[in-house]
């Protein structure tokens, strides 16, 4: 579904990127840019993450929404906004609502993260939870924006909301004029099309690189048939990027400015995740870590200087302990595993010696007893264990099957 109106779909240039950047001056932070010096050896060239997750309200989406909200007649402005988002767009229309002065309502998910939803509350906005997927709240926000007469501000889907968020793509300019290659995590398509624009305009060399999850991946085909498309389920931890289909603003812009859209697995965004907490010091949610699994996955197909933009950091820590564990996995640093053992006494300690011997931490053991599937005198155990890498997974299950434990699962 589609929310542009036919005003909406006028083109966005860089004087409208120059003139959002002079009107978030003192709103927006100027985010910081930092070198990686692992992902700088893995690619073999100078990468640079651009820390949008340290923006106000912990990523991008503030810039848009200021500069859309701000552009509003006064009339307009009287009758309030309204939006629908699960986190980061309903944060930046709270926050940039509050600081002008305008009423907003907020619709999210029944199931939102609550410190999104808290957080959303105390931005100023009032929040109205309706629908379990973000397709329900927008029809709900859509429905109270005409029987109230409240603006919608669409999270991408919008000039306005463009041009602020390609504020981003002159600070990268700004911090790293010698940039080659810029990569962008990529949902509705707003922020890399807002960057494509800056980028272009100056540095029309600059290859601009967009990133999906493969399960809700709707550019790549729809750039191929030259019309947005719908990805009618998609999936992917990535709440951020996390979009069934491309607007049709930025579709265009994307279209003809951005180089290239990639894919990456879950287990790629997970691990990268884990790379941005544990070697870049960097709290950053999966959709803004989505340009760092690109570079995971393929770091010999982007010319350097790269810079990576790290589009937010509002990740709810039930998820993040769900994805670190995930990304730990992905490394072989976490290993769960199921056999089963002769049921006496002493015959868990005997296994625990085992995995001693070859130095594997055990987190969780899960023993089971009575199952029909076991025989009178056999019990499964579930081992939760923290490895070193994948070799160390495979001396681990090679030392139990030697022992005569085989691994069933």
């Amino acid at each position: 579904m589609s929310y542009s109106t036919a005003a909406s779909l006028r083109s966005v240039t860089l004087d409208d990127v120059r003139g959002a950047q002079k009107m978030l001056a003192g709103v927006a932070r100027v985010t910081a840019m930092e070198g990686s010096r692992h992902l700088t050896q893995l690619v073999g060239a100078p990468v640079h993450l651009k820390c949008e997750n340290l923006q106000r309200t912990g990523s991008f989406k503030l810039r848009g929404a200021y500069v859309r909200i701000a552009g509003l007649l006064p009339e307009e402005r009287a009758a309030g906004v309204v939006a629908a988002s699960a986190g980061n767009h309903a944060q930046g229309v709270a926050l940039a609502s509050s600081l002008l002065g305008v009423e907003a309502t907020v619709f999210m998910p029944k199931g939102a993260p609550l410190p999104k939803v808290s957080a959303t509350r105390e931005y100023g906005a009032k929040v109205r939870l309706h629908g379990q997927v973000v397709d329900e709240t927008l029809a709900a926000a859509q429905e109270y924006a005409q029987r109230t007469g409240a603006v919608f501000i669409h999270p991408f889907d919008h000039p306005d909301v463009i041009a602020g968020q390609g504020t981003v793509g002159l600070e990268i300019l700004e911090q790293c004029p010698e940039v080659r290659t810029v990569v962008v995590g990529v949902g509705g398509g707003g922020l890399i099309a807002g960057i494509a624009v800056a980028v272009k305009a100056v540095r029309p060399d600059v290859r601009v690189v967009g990133v999906q999850a493969e399960g809700a991946a709707a550019y790549p085909p729809s750039l191929a048939e030259g019309r947005p498309l719908t990805v009618e389920h998609p999936v992917t931890m990535a709440d951020g990027i996390k979009v069934g289909r491309p607007g049709e603003v930025p579709f265009e812009i994307v279209a003809d400015l951005v180089d290239e859209v990639r894919t990456v697995s879950e287990d790629a965004l997970s691990t990268a995740l884990l790379l941005c907490l544990e070697r870049a010091k960097l709290v950053v949610e999966p959709a803004g870590a989505s340009p760092v699994a690109a570079l995971l996955s393929d770091p010999g197909a982007f010319e350097g200087p790269v810079v990576a933009v790290l589009s937010g950091g509002n990740v709810d820590p039930l998820l993040m302990q769900g994805v670190l564990r995930h990304g730990m996995a992905a490394q072989g640093r976490y290993l769960a595993v199921r056999l089963r053992l002769t049921d006496r006494p002493g015959a868990l300690a005997t296994l625990l010696g085992v995995l001693s011997v070859v130095d594997a931490n055990v987190l969780d053991v899960s023993h089971v007893r009575t199952d029909p599937r076991l025989g009178l005198t056999e019990a499964e155990v579930e081992l939760h264990l923290e490895t070193k890498g994948t070799e160390h997974c495979a001396e681990v299950e090679r030392a139990l099957r030697d022992a005569g434990y085989p691994v069933i699962g």
